[in-house]
């Protein structure tokens, strides 16, 4: 029964966070001023030169898409669609659905993201419990001043410097892009290996800049874990200092990088905006950011609400998981 009641206060308040998030996601992009559907008509109209009625065409596009009925009654609107998982049409790319955008972009950014995050956070979390572990080599505590510099330096610089190097001066790999202007998506080796190809430079800039952050969570973490007593007994029984290392300082230091490891992969969806904006690569990151540029007002509500899914299933799991991980929070829990 508390096991079962737990599980249910977290479902409640997953479903609380959802719809005040979900709230806010309509309301926010409404701020900016203007109408979306004029801006483009007009645009239209100037590049094409043509002489159409656009007052008119705008009021038809607004009964289209709902925008001439009321703030509350779009609202409404908007909130049953969700319930009913439509999420509409993008102003923009009328009449292509919101959700075939997402659904192309998403594996763009899963695989890049995904991929970078678990890497910078192994690599980060085992570099960062040797550089101030007892006994290990002296060029694990090296290396912490350049992982410093590192973490201090935001993903776009990064990639800007890889772009010049690699790609303008040594001309290894491609300046952006997820593929080639005249490749084919399909599935083969080649193309996958085309890919990977375009991936290196955005993937090894984000992996730069995330992996200084990740060491030095889990440095001072360990040198936490190191001053416990159950450290000190467990030294004293005679252990070795792997078996030390391995299940009692990097097991209990490694819990608090879990749940931000959790609440990380939560933002994968959103992209890292400005990276993907850098190397031109087709991801959800940019297609969110062209969507604000536009204020294609449905776009932003489908990514948006798809982040804020993630995030919440990403609490949701570690507010379930992390008891399974250390005793000491179950029975704290009985214990309230």
């Amino acid at each position: 029964m508390h096991i079962a009641w737990i599980v249910a206060r977290r479902l409640l308040m997953f479903v609380a966070v959802v719809w005040v998030a979900s709230t806010l996601n309509f309301f926010v992009p409404r701020l900016a001023p203007g109408n979306p559907i004029e801006n483009k008509m007009l645009a239209q109209v100037e590049y094409g030169g043509s002489s159409m009625d656009v007052q008119a065409l705008v009021k038809s596009y607004n009964a289209k898409f709902g925008l001439d009925k009321s703030l509350l009654v779009q609202y409404v609107t908007y909130m049953r669609d969700i319930l009913h998982f439509d999420l509409g049409y993008s102003i923009t790319d009328y009449p292509t659905r919101v959700t075939t955008i997402i659904l192309h972009a998403l594996p763009w950014t899963i695989g890049l993201l995904v991929t970078t995050t678990l890497l910078a956070f192994l690599l980060g979390t085992i570099l960062g419990a040797l550089s101030v572990w007892r006994g290990a080599p002296r060029l694990f505590a090296g290396c912490v001043p350049l992982l410093m510099l590192l973490s201090a330096v935001p993903f776009y610089l990064f990639g800007l410097i890889l772009i010049y190097i690699f790609a303008t001066v040594l001309q290894w790999l491609p300046l952006g892009g997820g593929m080639g202007i005249r490749s084919d998506p399909t599935l083969s080796v080649s193309f996958a290996l085309e890919v990977l190809r375009h991936s290196i430079l955005p993937a090894a800039s984000i992996l730069l800049a995330s992996v200084g952050i990740w060491t030095l969570s889990m440095r001072g973490m360990m040198v936490t874990v190191q001053g416990e007593d159950y450290m000190t007994y467990a030294e004293a029984l005679g252990l070795t200092a792997r078996r030390r290392f391995l299940h009692y300082g990097l097991r209990n230091a490694i819990l608090p990088q879990i749940t931000l490891l959790a609440l990380s992969l939560g933002h994968v969806l959103s992209g890292s905006i400005l990276v993907e904006l850098v190397f031109g690569y087709p991801g959800v990151g940019q297609q969110l950011f062209r969507a604000v540029q536009n204020q294609d007002y449905f776009v932003i509500y489908g990514i948006v609400l798809v982040l804020i899914c993630a995030l919440a299933i990403a609490m949701l799991l570690v507010d379930l998981v992390n008891p399974l991980l250390d005793p000491r929070i179950r029975h704290s829990g009985r214990a309230a």
